[in-house]
């Protein structure tokens, strides 16, 4: 038989025997282990066939277990590592034994992961290892225990800082004592110390109060942004608060850096030129610190004249920088200045007119500027000077530019030559413009043809326009439109005559260049020169159609004829027929034409 299966045989007659049990037991279990007493109870230890096992340990010692897990304490030592349990911790040797046996004076603490430096190598365990610092609740019930022990210093000692400073007190304490906090470098501190702030002592800053109950000394939420936190203003808030701009942490009275002083923070920025002068050229040295610097109080920086002389005798204002700036006073900048100070005020193009073109000289000297003439050279070349009405160009021009004239149409009608009708709508440079690209605006002609070009030349009689007289028949609306009297010729106009275009009678010939004029004179006055005849010359005398005497000039009606004047009287039956009964249309030579004339007027003619 294996010796393992005759080993649970054994085990299994052993639990049935318990008399023999007695006889094969190694020994009681201690006071820890005492509810693991007996035969049925053995593998929450042992393995058949094996020694104790680790793992069966740390099972039920799991804090052991959770501290080997994480690499900390006294059982991840090199000294333990490696090792079983049963060599430190053995058993059955009766209820009383001890099996947490070390030598506690000469226990190396370092192994446990907490190095025992200054006072705490001097405190007995005990001091430390007491329920009352461990936090598991089932630790605590442990008597005698070493574990369970956090390492933050507020752990066992109470926090003086009262959690306003971070919990890592060995940033600042070192374990020989608590006071003075020699590892604090107060130059890593928001707050450096400098110059004399090195020699004052802790508490003039850092004082002492009670909090909670409790002595506090203050080390956070102090003031410090600037010196007047600590120190008495002594300018009473006039400088600014900037305190480091004039002076420094070695000597409230060295002033060597005032050179620093912002200036720009006063209601007087330094620039230019006074960025080069000493302090004391403009203020007073010799006063008291809470009046230094302060005789220039509400001065601005367009004050000059407080400071400086005004060599221009106030002609042009107080406001010297409208003019002049820091730089120099020969720096001169006039965007600004105001020339409505001046006789003669800048609108229009002048106010972008630089200074010097019309200063050549020096700025302040006065200059003609009562005519236009008297700096800008007249492009009319004494037109509207040499005559009456002598005009100045202001009279025409503004200073937005000489393309934008006043002279209006009411001013044009007080000329020889009113503009009406279509001249209104027609823009300046048609009639004045020359070809040469040069306005002209005297003698240029008062006539139609002295602008426009006379179409009826050779084709009208000089009585219906002498002289070239255009208005005799045209008005200025328009050239289509015109009042000529034509009861003036020989052919008056009547009915639908009147409200044609003259163009529909007066016309060049057909054969004509297209450039022929329209033809006023030489017309024919018989209608058959302008209408189509359809009666096939019926009506003709000595050659010659009178279609007056029947039509009248609306819609072609006959009535004017009188049938009774004919050689044929309508009388009877006659009178009431339509005229198509008898006259009806006929051939002859190719041309259809309803016949009006009969050769005989006998009955059989008509009815057969």
């Amino acid at each position: 038989m294996k010796p393992g299966l005759l080993y649970m045989v054994i085990l299994m007659n052993l639990f049935f025997l318990p008399e023999l049990h007695a006889q094969l037991s190694p020994g009681p279990l201690t006071s820890a282990h005492a509810e693991l007493e007996g035969i049925s109870n053995c593998t929450q230890c042992h393995t058949l066939g094996e020694k104790v096992s680790n793992d069966k340990c740390l099972d039920c010692h799991k804090e052991i277990k959770s501290l080997i897990g994480r690499r900390e304490g006294y059982h991840s030592s090199r000294e333990v590592k490696g090792k079983d349990c049963a060599e430190c911790h053995s058993e059955h040797h009766g209820r009383n034994f001890d099996m947490v046996r070390f030598d506690e004076s000469n226990f190396n603490h370092n192994l446990a992961g907490f190095e025992l430096t200054g006072e705490h190598r001097r405190i007995d365990c005990r001091e430390c290892h007491t329920p009352d610092l461990i936090g598991d609740p089932e630790l605590k019930k442990r008597e005698g225990t070493f574990l369970g022990m956090p390492r933050e210093c507020a752990s066992c000692h109470e926090d003086y800082h009262q959690r306003t400073l971070s919990n890592d007190c060995a940033s600042c304490h070192v374990t020989e004592a608590f006071s003075p906090a020699s590892k604090f470098d107060h130059n890593k501190a928001d707050f450096a110390l400098l110059g004399r702030h090195r020699d004052v002592e802790c508490i003039e800053c850092h004082h002492k109060e009670v909090r909670n109950g409790k002595e506090f000394q203050v080390f956070t939420g102090l003031e410090f942004s600037n010196c007047n936190s600590c120190h008495t203003d002594a300018h009473e808030s006039n400088l600014g608060t900037n305190c480091k701009q004039c002076h420094t942490e070695d000597s409230f009275s060295s002033l060597s850096q005032i050179k620093r002083f912002d200036h720009g923070q006063t209601r007087f920025p330094l620039k230019g030129a006074h960025r080069r002068v000493n302090c004391a050229e403009c203020h007073n040295m010799e006063v008291s610190p809470a009046r230094i610097f302060q005789d220039r109080l509400g001065v601005r920086t367009n004050d000059c004249v407080t400071c400086h002389e005004d060599v221009h005798d106030n002609k042009f204002g107080k406001r010297c920088t409208d003019c002049h700036n820091e730089k120099s006073f020969r720096d001169i900048n006039t965007d600004k200045f105001n020339h409505n100070l001046t006789e003669f005020q800048l609108k229009g193009k002048h106010a972008a007119v630089d200074c010097r073109d019309c200063h050549t000289a020096n700025l302040v000297d006065p200059l003609p500027h009562n005519t236009c003439a008297a700096c800008h050279e007249d492009y009319h070349e004494g037109a509207f000077t040499s005559a009456p009405p002598v005009r100045d160009c202001a009279d025409c021009h503004t200073e937005d530019g000489f393309d934008v004239p006043l002279f209006t149409f009411e001013d044009h009608s007080k000329t020889s030559f009113p503009l009406d009708g279509a001249h209104l709508a027609t823009p300046c440079f048609a009639c004045h413009l020359g070809d040469d690209e040069k306005w002209i605006f005297r003698n240029i002609g008062e006539r139609c043809v002295d602008c426009h070009e006379d179409v009826h030349k050779g084709a009208l009689k000089e009585e219906y326009y002498p002289g070239g007289s255009c208005e005799n028949c045209h008005i200025t609306e328009s050239w289509k439109e015109n009042d000529f009297d034509h009861s003036r010729t020989d052919f008056d106009l009547e009915g639908a005559h009147a409200r044609q275009k003259c163009t529909a009678c007066h016309k060049a010939d057909e054969s004509s260049l297209p450039d022929t004029p329209v033809l006023f004179t030489g017309l024919s006055t018989d209608c058959a020169s302008c209408h189509e005849s359809v009666h096939g010359g019926q009506f003709q005398r000595n050659g010659r159609t009178d279609c007056a005497r029947c039509h009248g000039f609306e819609q072609w009606p006959i009535d004017k004829f009188d049938h009774d004047k004919t050689a044929f009287k309508l009388e009877g039956r006659h009178a009431e027929i339509e005229c198509e009964a008898c006259h009806k249309p006929i051939e002859l030579n190719g041309e259809i034409f309803t016949q009006y004339k009969f050769e005989s007027f006998e009955c059989v003619v008509c009815h057969k």
